[in-house]
């Protein structure tokens, strides 16, 4: 087709669905939900088990590792710099405790067989009666690689033979200037695909990406049973979008399906290493969060299916009352839509199936800038956690994802209180609060997923092989030891920077996110980790006083004044495809994601039922 004339519609007739703006205060709003149907089990019957057990026994491993601290600290009297360690290290300690348990569970659950682990969604040969929108929603993105995602999904789902069921749309909030290249990328591909492709730029951005999924509902939602929530760097194989779209038909109380997407498109050492490290160590962890999740699982924001009824009535947002960063626009919507779709019944189930990717940022100082983001919007779920008629484990995953960022000032606390107690003491503070007992325990708890995880892949001859042998795995694992405990201060020191910025009112702004790079210029790198520097020399001055509590902080003096060349280095791509080269960091091929895109054959688009 040459000529715009022959170019189907770019967008389909409206079809209002009302989206009222709920409220978190006041009487809870009635449940709307319908009641499961009889012998579809929702939740599993122990599910109140799961959850008190995981409690106790994180508060039972915190109790005894804090009494241990306690004990130590009280042997030569106790200060008020001494009840300052023990008040951080409790809930630093149920942090990494809760954890552990989490991925002790999922470690059982695969080695037990009593979880399938990462498994092809369930499709059946029961026809789809239903309409799902495939949304992705852009901001100034690479527009080629978009659409050649796209035209991968849409060729994916011609193929199932239920195309005629879906339609995808592109809710751009790109700026003006992109939209003549998006228009073309449309125009050249829409004729293309048997799937409906429509395309829509919004002129005014209010409410970012939730706004833009608001207002796309408030227009075209009625015409569709679910919306396929994607990113714009989302894909997500035909068979399990029919597959979760029939789940969705035959259980009608589930408002949301979240899916668990693999890292894809690994160029750089940075993300070649992210990449292995969420695919050999995820699946025991999320076993875990699915074990105890149940019908309350969370959401992610995007690749996940969503009735769109109950998302319409449930999940308008407000602007919070107050300033930023606890008022205003809700910036991390994703988990509060979950509660909310909570709040009036709908269950909400996370599922590991094949077949759902997403990419890495390309650097360390990439991923600094989007989880500066994520922050701000998880510490404004603060706010938001006495919300009327939240349930329990939804107000938990609220606080879980606040103190997430919450933690790292708590650890660097930590890391000062004690070197204080250190110098005013006269040395002694820090190897009695470090009792070996207490360090085994912790060390025990940070490094037990990671041993649980290569134990897990070494148990299966296949999977095994995937990840390059046991050679393979054991290089990667070396590697990977040593980075983190490198980047964790780095880390740790970024998100509490960008914490005090947050509450000294800095909005983290709308920038588009980089997905491609090679390589960075120390030019770019210093300023950035320029605090890292300073208290890495600090803590040098440290050691010098005190040897043996520099023994102690070596990892963090260490990772910090070697931040930004750790972040130039990893920025790389040929370190990693040497690494590659000898197996490192190896991960188990995924075919749809890397298969050469052939194209749906060229005909009318179809409308839209």
């Amino acid at each position: 087709m040459s000529s715009a004339a022959a170019l189907p519609p770019i967008m389909p007739p409206p079809a209002p669905l009302d989206m009222p703006v709920q409220r978190f205060d006041g009487a809870p709003p009635p449940i709307t939900a319908p009641l499961p149907r009889p012998g579809l089990a929702i939740a599993p019957e122990d599910i109140l088990v799961r959850r008190v057990l995981l409690v106790l026994v994180t508060g039972l491993l915190a109790t005894a590792a804090a009494g241990s601290v306690e004990e130590s600290l009280l042997s030569d009297g106790f200060s008020i710099g001494d009840a300052l360690l023990l008040l951080l290290f409790f809930p630093l300690f149920a942090w990494i405790a809760f954890g552990f348990v989490t991925a002790a569970v999922g470690f059982w659950l695969l080695m037990s067989g009593a979880h399938p682990g990462t498994t092809r969604a369930p499709r059946t040969d029961a026809p789809l009666t239903g309409c799902t929108a495939v949304l992705i929603p852009v901001h100034n993105e690479d527009v080629d690689a978009v659409f050649d995602r796209i035209a991968r999904m849409g060729a994916m789902l011609e193929r199932t033979g239920q195309g005629d069921h879906f339609a995808i749309f592109v809710l751009s909030d790109s700026g003006e200037a992109a939209e003549a290249e998006e228009r073309a990328a449309w125009a050249a591909l829409a004729p293309r695909l048997r799937v409906p492709l429509y395309y829509r730029r919004r002129t005014e951005n209010t409410g970012r990406k939730p706004g833009n999924v608001a207002e796309w509902i408030r227009a075209h939602g009625g015409a569709f049973d679910h919306m396929m929530m994607l990113d714009a760097d989302s894909l997500m194989g035909g068979d399990t979008m029919v597959a979760m779209a029939q789940i969705m038909e035959q259980r009608p109380s589930i408002g949301l399906i979240q899916t668990v997407p693999m890292v894809i498109g690994a160029t750089t050492l940075f993300q070649r290493w992210m990449q292995f490290a969420s695919r050999l160590y995820g699946p025991i962890s999320t076993a875990g969060l699915v074990w105890w999740s149940g019908s309350e699982a969370t959401f992610w924001g995007h690749n996940a299916l969503i009735r769109t009824s109950a998302f319409a009535s449930s999940c308008g947002l407000p602007e919070l009352p107050g300033n930023p960063p606890f008022g205003g626009t809700i910036m991390s919507h994703d988990m509060v839509e979950a509660a909310l779709l909570r709040r009036r019944g709908w269950r909400v189930h996370m599922i590991m199936v094949e077949d759902t990717f997403e990419e890495y940022p390309p650097t360390l100082i990439d991923q600094a800038v989007r989880d500066r983001r994520w922050a701000q919007g998880n510490i404004q779920h603060l706010g938001v956690l006495g919300s009327s008629g939240f349930h329990w484990i939804s107000r938990l995953q609220l606080l879980i994802g606040a103190s997430a960022y919450l933690t790292s000032p708590a650890w660097l606390i930590l890391i000062a209180t004690s070197i204080a107690l250190d110098l005013s003491e006269g040395g002694g503070s820090v190897r009695a609060a470090t009792s070996a007992q207490v360090l085994v325990t912790t060390l025990a708890l940070l490094f037990g997923p990671k041993l649980m995880s290569v134990i897990w892949a070494m148990a299966n001859r296949e999977r095994r092989a995937s990840y390059g042998g046991a050679g393979g795995i054991l290089k990667s694992v070396a590697l990977d030891v040593p980075l983190s405990i490198l980047t964790a201060p780095v880390i740790a020191l970024t998100q509490t920077i960008d914490l005090i910025a947050i509450l000294r009112g800095r909005k983290s702004g709308w920038a588009p996110q980089s997905r491609v790079r090679d390589g960075l210029a120390l030019a770019d790198a210093l300023p950035r980790y320029r605090w890292h520097l300073g208290i890495g020399l600090v803590l040098v001055a440290v050691s010098l006083l005190r040897p043996m509590l520099g023994w102690w902080l070596s990892p963090v003096t260490i990772g910090l004044l070697l931040a930004p060349w750790l972040a130039m280095w990893t920025a790389r791509r040929r370190p990693g495809d040497r690494l590659a080269a000898r197996g490192v960091f190896r991960v188990p091929a995924t075919p749809l994601a890397d298969e050469t895109l052939q194209p749906a054959t060229a005909s009318p688009s179809l409308a839209v039922r």
